[in-house]
């Protein structure tokens, strides 16, 4: 846990660049990601027992060979897209996503997600859109490489994500974010919380949103289940849907949706929230070049009414059918 690194909830002035230090990441030539190396001088989470009491999943047992993690602790979690396991790191406690297959993943659409970034040559490019073998193996290089990326990237400009340290034979390995009892830290899903506090949070999370479009990303698939709740508050997890907001036609279609969830989540707790429409308010200081983390947002916005967007109508008529059906899911997962 790094209570003391992230920034606290209740002041979002100071979520900027520069509140973490480097901690000695470098860039691997080889395998063109950052490296972390697990020795990096860090205490031991207090309490955190690193004896193993699983076996090692045949997905991360290369890193254990390699000498990357010492063990595999226990599942934590089971998603659409992946798998998390904490993993012990000489001494240290941390995360391994393991990503599923394509055929085993459940994220719809995805497509639209990965439109707009980049590829390095004609050939990649056309190989992505002949989808053959090729395609698609490049298309799973992008799905998992996507991820680190974005922590990265955002990591560096103030978004409370959890901190990576690289990706390794297709795995993540990123930090572990706990609670004041360095247990695994609750979704947002999972926990109560009153009026007040939903209101702090929410307008926390539109202020993340804000330094994530600042730094060019859009997280996608942003709702109550991709928030954790640390010491020091809510923490975006989960990004490797994250879309380019200015290369990609669907952006502001998913930052429109991205905002709604919070705003029907937050807004159980606090119905006033229902009425609030960041998304528009958002979009336009953005598209104008206004759009910084100081910007004073209201979250009203006049929409114009004049001409009847049919197709995004239809859309996100859609989105929200599947919303609906990832949100059973989930809880049944979790019954």
């Amino acid at each position: 846990m790094r209570v003391a690194d992230r920034p606290h909830y209740g002041n979002p002035s100071e979520d900027q660049v520069g509140h973490r230090s480097n901690l000695g990441v470098h860039l691997d030539p080889v395998r063109r990601v950052s490296i972390l190396p697990c020795y990096a001088p860090r205490p031991p989470l207090l309490g955190a027992d690193p004896r193993p009491v699983m076996k090692a999943p045949r997905s991360l047992q290369p890193l254990i060979d390699d000498g990357i993690i010492d063990s595999v602790v226990r599942r934590l979690r089971s998603g659409k897209e992946a798998s998390v396991f904490v993993v012990n790191c000489h001494g240290e406690l941390r995360c391994a996503k393991v990503y599923k297959d394509a055929e085993h993943r459940g994220f719809h659409r995805l497509a639209e997600y990965q439109e707009g970034r980049k590829v390095r040559g004609s050939r990649d490019v056309r190989a992505l859109r002949n989808r053959g073998h090729h395609g698609r193996e490049l298309q799973e290089a992008q799905w998992k490489n996507a991820e680190v990326a974005a922590l990265y990237t955002l990591d560096r400009a103030g978004v409370r994500v959890p901190k990576p340290y690289g990706v390794f034979d297709g795995v993540l390995l990123m930090e572990l974010v706990t609670d004041e009892l360095d247990r695994p830290a609750p979704r947002l899903s999972d926990i109560v919380i009153s009026p007040e506090q939903a209101q702090l949070w929410h307008r926390f999370l539109v202020s993340q949103v804000v330094l994530m479009l600042g730094a060019g990303l859009i997280h996608g698939d942003l709702s109550e289940f991709n928030v954790l709740v640390d010491a020091g508050g809510p923490v975006i997890i989960d990004l490797p849907q994250a879309v380019n907001a200015a290369s990609n036609n669907n952006a502001f279609r998913m930052l429109e949706r991205d905002i709604n969830n919070l705003r029907e989540s937050f807004g159980r707790s606090a119905p006033e929230l229902l009425e609030t429409r960041y998304a528009h308010e958002i979009w336009a200081l953005y598209g104008a070049g206004q759009l910084t983390p100081d910007s004073v947002l209201t979250g009203t916005f006049a929409l114009d009414e004049a001409a009847a967007d049919v197709d995004g109508v239809l859309a996100h008529i859609e989105d929200e059918r599947r919303e609906a059906e990832e949100r059973l899911r989930r809880l049944t997962d979790a019954a």
